[in-house]
């Protein structure tokens, strides 16, 4: 990973590994139930922790747990009962974004950018974020694999499938695995030598918030 290190670009950039967990009502976009971050900044060829956060979230009242969800996440309504609401927690993990300049990471990250994307009012400055995908790289550095879920290429990279799979931190802990190894090998089959590179090869802008519906404004002539 020599090349990327030794560009400016990429060595001053804190690396945000990001993933949500979420329900999915009908004819409705995901909630979240909980997020995990975990921040990652280069030094000395690899990618060293800086910071790390966690949190679970109450969902809408009117956005039930069902037994799938708890049987895949392990996470119960009366888990979530007492938890702040996706606005408190958004506004947290914003606050603490503290050592810009930020890319974030995540696998299959328009499922991420569609959620900061509805929660943008509450981390103005998360949203704003550029956004990198592990799905992206890996396409690039393991072509014709066919498979390219979480799951497909930690057995692919013998990345041990980790306790409490389909849980935020430990999503987060072997994506972040999973994209030093990503980028490690890329970049020495010569496939990126720079941030921009990375962002040409598996970047997504920050989507825009959708806009709230228009409101009957009264006549005041």
């Amino acid at each position: 990973m020599d090349a990327l290190m030794n560009d400016p670009r990429f060595a001053s950039t804190t690396i945000a590994v990001i993933d949500f967990e979420g329900l999915t009502p009908a004819g409705r976009p995901a909630e979240p139930i909980e997020v995990a971050v975990l921040t990652l900044r280069p030094e000395a060829g690899r990618l060293v922790e800086t910071g790390r956060f966690e949190e679970l979230i109450r969902p809408p009242a009117d956005v039930p747990v069902t037994a799938m969800d708890v049987q895949l996440k392990g996470i119960t309504a009366r888990m979530l009962a007492e938890k702040a609401p996706a606005s408190e927690v958004m506004a947290r993990l914003d606050a603490g974004l503290t050592e810009p300049p930020y890319r974030l990471v995540a696998h299959h990250a328009s499922t991420e950018a569609g959620i900061i994307a509805r929660q943008a009012k509450h981390c103005p400055v998360l949203a704003t974020i550029p956004v990198l995908d592990t799905v992206r790289l890996a396409k690039a550095v393991v072509p014709g694999l066919g498979r390219y879920r979480l799951d497909h290429l930690l057995a692919y990279y013998s990345i041990p499938r980790p306790v409490g799979r389909h849980r935020a931190m430990p999503d987060v802990e072997v994506t972040a695995q999973l994209l030093e190894r990503l980028l490690e090998e890329g970049a020495a089959k010569g496939h990126w030598r720079s941030l921009l590179e990375l962002d040409m090869a598996a970047g997504l802008q920050p989507r825009r918030p959708s806009a709230p519906p228009e409101e009957d404004q009264p006549c005041l002539f």
